[in-house]
């Protein structure tokens, strides 16, 4: 086994909630993959708050595997915060993502790696031959991911597939919230960074249950807008939100000069007319728009650049903090 006496150059990242089967075979595949690599590494996973015996199964294998590293948040936060608490405290200058359920095959580490080293900084997934239900998962797979693509204009066949491949400067500092874990391509390549995809394997699942729901697929599109919103108009909130207030008085604008050519040309009443009330309501909601613009430009201009972790943890395993701490033999 390869020795760690220095930095990790990968750091393999695992959300896990409930996934006790799953963790002895996805260990023991990726320790039998990174060892391949000849390159200091760890693993850190991320127990999402698990209800089943997943912390005590991570525990008892860290015992045994300085590479692995535990941290069990105080509850169940999700998979975008749990990858948060992992990018978080990853020292590798590359981040690999992979799920918990075995789905994803280690073995594809090597060639996630391989295409980062042609020049590209995010190597995401792409579940070819997927092996799930067509109707339930497939089909609404399919038709989000092309959605996806055609809001934020990077086309990808699959922002689904946790299995990806980071360098380290892509996910450092990023704040993630709701289900923006899968949104991190169109992110980075908005910002000018070279993103591609390659085909992987996929597995049947073994064990347990799928995580995944309407409640979810529904909070996916809610941050499918978010992310639409900050690509475009994330440092200008006044271009969106003033084009709007704009356009809002404009129209009430129009409306009340209509109204003002009706009594003062044709010198007919329009105080008892619905549509002054709409004029007037157009305009003030014009200006609300604009108001929410300003808001958003100063808040733009003031906010700390630090930010509140979106989890909390309860306790870490084999941290380096942790691990300095500890006697030394002689």
């Amino acid at each position: 086994m390869l020795i760690q006496d220095s930095e990790p150059l990968v750091s393999v990242v695992i959300p896990v909630y409930n996934e006790a089967e799953s963790l002895r075979p996805l260990m023991t595949g990726l320790h039998a993959t990174l060892e391949t690599l000849h390159q200091p590494y760890e693993i850190i996973a991320v127990d999402d708050g698990s209800r089943d015996d997943s912390f005590a199964l991570l525990r008892e294998l860290a015992a045994h595997s300085p590479q692995l590293r535990v941290v069990r948040l105080r509850r169940n936060f999700g998979q975008t915060q749990a990858f948060a608490a992992g990018f978080d405290r990853a020292r590798g200058e590359i981040i690999v993502t992979i799920d918990a359920d075995l789905q994803n095959d280690p073995t594809d580490i090597p060639r996630l790696l391989h295409k980062l080293d042609e020049g590209y900084d995010v190597v995401s997934g792409w579940r070819a031959n997927r092996h799930d239900a067509w109707l339930s998962r497939r089909l609404p797979s399919v038709l989000a991911n092309r959605l996806i693509s055609a809001v934020t204009g990077l086309q990808l066949h699959d922002y689904g597939c946790s299995l990806k491949a980071y360098r380290r400067e892509v996910v450092q500092n990023l704040a993630l919230y709701g289900e923006l874990h899968r949104f991190i391509p169109a992110i980075a390549s908005w910002q000018g960074i070279a993103v591609t995809e390659l085909p992987v394997t996929h597995h049947a699942r073994r064990f347990g249950s799928s995580k995944y729901g309407l409640g979810r697929t529904l909070r996916v599109l809610l941050d499918l807008v978010t992310v639409r919103f900050l690509l475009s108009y994330a440092t200008r909130p006044m271009q969106f939100f003033g084009l709007i207030g704009l356009g809002l008085m404009g129209f009430g604008t129009v409306i009340l000069a209509y109204l003002a050519g009706v009594k003062f040309v044709l010198h007919q009443t329009i105080g008892d007319r619905p549509l002054l009330l709409v004029g007037v309501m157009v305009i003030v909601l014009g200006m609300q728009f604009l108001s929410i613009g300003l808001i958003g430009e100063m808040l733009v201009r003031t906010t700390n650049s630090g930010r509140e972790p979106a989890y909390r943890v309860r306790e870490e395993v084999n941290s380096p903090a942790t691990m300095a701490k500890q006697p030394t033999a002689l």
